[in-house]
């Protein structure tokens, strides 16, 4: 009985998806922390509250990735989850103490562009695993990734991402997903190629997005609503600022 439990804390038992999954959850918690704390979100958050939500960021997605294809949600299997997400969000607050209001902006949205692909990765390859469709892998790589922000958006009492406007949030996601599918189901390439050309498709996309402004379309507005609309930072205004040592100012990203 003991044996199997220690065994998982060992790495030689882990496949080359269960690496990608902890990258997933462990960049994401980081994320999770750091979106806490940032002026737009937080609600004069605990530290516990902000590594509850971190946990919320790192491993939400994938709870719900498994469920829906039937498995006893990752987590609760490999403890390392729990470890990594932990250490992440106690170096995004370390990061956060020490730099007060730089890095809400650029470091953020970089971030975000890291952290996207991998979920959707593990996602369409768990899909695939449980012999889904197509259509339903790239759609369970879409949940994968964005049910944490979701989660988090929804206890900062803030209009989800998925609903607004933003740099092709939920697109990156599925070319994401899309990518893997062509990759490792149309070209018969190996998991791990299949991951890098997927992972470069989906953070190059996102990061182009958020490099030149590109965002998704709104239908047409009445003048009064869109008044005094704060405008939205580029990845490499807000990093300029940052990396210049000038406090920037938060933008929705």
């Amino acid at each position: 009985m003991i044996a199997p439990v220690i065994s998982q804390f060992g790495f030689k038992t882990l496949t080359l998806v269960d690496y990608i999954s902890l990258v997933a959850a462990t960049t994401n918690a980081f994320n999770g922390a750091l979106l806490a704390r940032r002026p737009d979100h937080y609600r004069h958050f605990t530290v516990m509250g902000i590594v509850i939500l971190a946990y919320a960021g790192g491993i939400g997605g994938g709870v719900v990735r498994d469920v829906l294809v039937n498995k006893v949600p990752s987590p609760l299997v490999n403890p390392w989850y729990l470890i990594l997400c932990f250490v992440a969000a106690w170096l995004a607050l370390i990061i956060d103490y020490s730099s007060a209001q730089k890095f809400k902006d650029g470091l953020f949205q970089f971030m975000t562009a890291f952290t996207l692909p991998w979920y959707a990765i593990v996602g369409a390859q768990a899909a695939l695993t449980a012999h889904l469709g197509y259509l339903a892998a790239v759609l369970i790589g879409m949940i994968a990734t964005t049910a944490g922000r979701w989660i988090i958006d929804s206890a900062c009492l803030v209009v989800p991402k998925q609903l607004v406007r933003g740099e092709f949030f939920m697109t990156a996601a599925a070319l994401t997903g899309i990518a893997y599918c062509v990759c490792i189901a149309g070209l018969g390439l190996s998991v791990a190629l299949s991951t890098a050309i997927a992972f470069f498709i989906g953070f190059g996309f996102r990061l182009t997005a958020q490099t030149l402004g590109w965002e998704e379309w709104e239908p047409w507005e009445p003048e009064p609503l869109t008044e005094g609309e704060k405008a939205r930072k580029k990845l490499g205004e807000g990093l300029r600022a940052e990396l210049g040592g000038s406090d920037a100012g938060s933008a929705n990203s």
